[in-house]
């Protein structure tokens, strides 16, 4: 076994024969079969081994795009369930850039937010206030509500807003630190849920409890996009900018300044780096991420209420970041996806089981004890595992590694000149 291991890992042509055969058969299992939860869990786990594989980081996105864009469309497309396994993919996708945006704020800058999710409502009502009669409510024009053209600039000004109120946020309470910076942003979270519970009077803007219903759909040149197949793909292409912007950013000068508050906050300060500036930015890109999900999300179910934007949603992205591992962007991909599927499928397809058994008089299980209803226990005792034996993350975060050759190749100009500062070679005269 151990020589096999070795063999596969020496050797890419085996990795892509082995990694092509896993795709094949898991494509052709999930295309074939009505519904199949484990069949579409082993097809989407053949992104993990993709990422596993020794292949150059670009053939990895190339093939990762492909198999984003053609194969798990196809694969699900044999069946009743496409658009069932199209909403689990779609969620996934809005899950995985907020947990990457609330991984800036927590991964990289270690600030604790409990209150993410308020970023995720901002971008949600952004788009459902002025895609709906709500905006004449309270403004008056002949231009609204506007049509579902204007859903692809509104995914950029929910996420602009959404930034501005991390800016807001990030003012007032970045003179405190840990324990009381997550009570704070808790408490923000829980502000900007009750305001658009109530911000039906004096003058109607959310429509209060009622929450906002009818929201325009997606267009594109007469294109209406209306079903989770159709909103995959929008979820997608945000998603790859999404990674882009975190991996660019992850190795920038900004991101290194993150993590140096991160790890020592008075000698990031010492070294130069200015403290406020750095944790607004990274309040700021966080919740940018989460406010363009949320007009998607407006969107996709056209309609938002209160409701879906509590504490308890904060919670679940942040387990999505401890539980992928904080500062770890693939980790927390892979966090994100877990949570998500556990929440979608996996509870749910094994409390019909239990219910299956039940009516059948196989065994007897207590309503109060399915797993549907004990989601927090579970995501509770998860973390207990994963601080026990995984205390980094299911993929830790490693530094870039430093290439020392190259690096004395890059300063060798820079000494050469320090050791002669007159500027002459050494072969030079005056």
């Amino acid at each position: 076994m151990d020589k096999l291991i070795t063999g596969l890992q020496g050797s890419k042509y085996a990795q892509a024969a082995l990694l092509a055969l896993f795709v094949a058969l898991t494509c052709a299992w999930v295309f074939l079969m009505d519904k199949s939860v484990v069949a579409f869990l082993l097809l989407l786990s053949s992104l993990l081994l993709l990422h596993y594989t020794s292949f150059p980081t670009k053939i990895k996105w190339a093939v990762g795009g492909v198999m984003l864009l053609l194969v798990v469309p196809f694969a699900t497309s044999g069946g009743a369930s496409h658009e069932a396994y199209m909403e689990v993919a779609t969620q996934c996708g809005i899950f995985i850039a907020m947990a990457l945006g609330l991984n800036v704020v927590v991964g990289f800058a270690g600030l604790l937010d409990l209150g993410f999710v308020a970023f995720f409502a901002v971008g949600a009502y952004t788009y459902a206030i002025f895609s709906t009669p709500q905006a004449t409510e309270f403004m008056s024009g002949g231009w609204l509500p506007l049509t579902g053209s204007y859903f692809w600039l509104f995914i950029f000004i929910g996420g602009f807003i959404a930034s501005l109120f991390g800016i807001l946020l990030g003012l007032p309470v970045l003179r405190v630190k840990g324990d009381y910076l997550a009570i704070v942003t808790l408490g923000f979270g829980e502000i900007t849920r009750i305001i658009f519970n109530n911000l039906d009077k004096p003058v109607n803007i959310t429509n209060g409890a009622l929450g906002i219903s009818s929201i325009q759909a997606p267009n594109l040149f007469g294109y209406h996009f209306t079903f989770p197949h159709q909103f995959y793909f929008i979820v997608i292409a945000i998603l790859a900018l999404v990674i882009l912007c975190v991996k660019r950013l992850e190795h920038s000068r900004l991101g290194r300044s993150w993590k140096a508050i991160r790890d020592n906050e008075i000698a990031a300060q010492s070294s130069g780096i200015p403290l406020i500036r750095t944790k607004l930015t990274a309040f700021a890109v966080g919740a940018s991420f989460s406010g363009m999900m949320g007009v998607v999300f407006a969107a996709k179910q056209t309609f938002v209420d209160p409701t879906s934007f509590t504490y308890l949603e904060s919670i679940t992205i942040l387990v999505m970041v401890l539980l992928g591992g904080m500062g770890s962007v693939p980790g927390v991909i892979l966090g994100a996806c877990v949570i998500t599927l556990l929440n979608l499928q996996v509870l749910t397809e094994i409390t019909l089981w239990l219910n299956q058994l039940t009516m059948q008089g196989i065994i007897k299980v207590p309503h109060a004890l399915s797993p549907s209803k004990m989601q927090r226990f579970i995501f509770g005792a998860v973390l207990i595992l994963f601080a026990i034996f995984r205390p980094n993350g299911l993929i830790a975060a490693r530094n870039r590694k430093v290439d020392e050759g190259r690096l004395r190749a890059a300063n060798a100009p820079v000494s050469a000149k320090l050791r002669d500062p007159s500027g002459h070679g050494e072969g030079g005269s005056s």
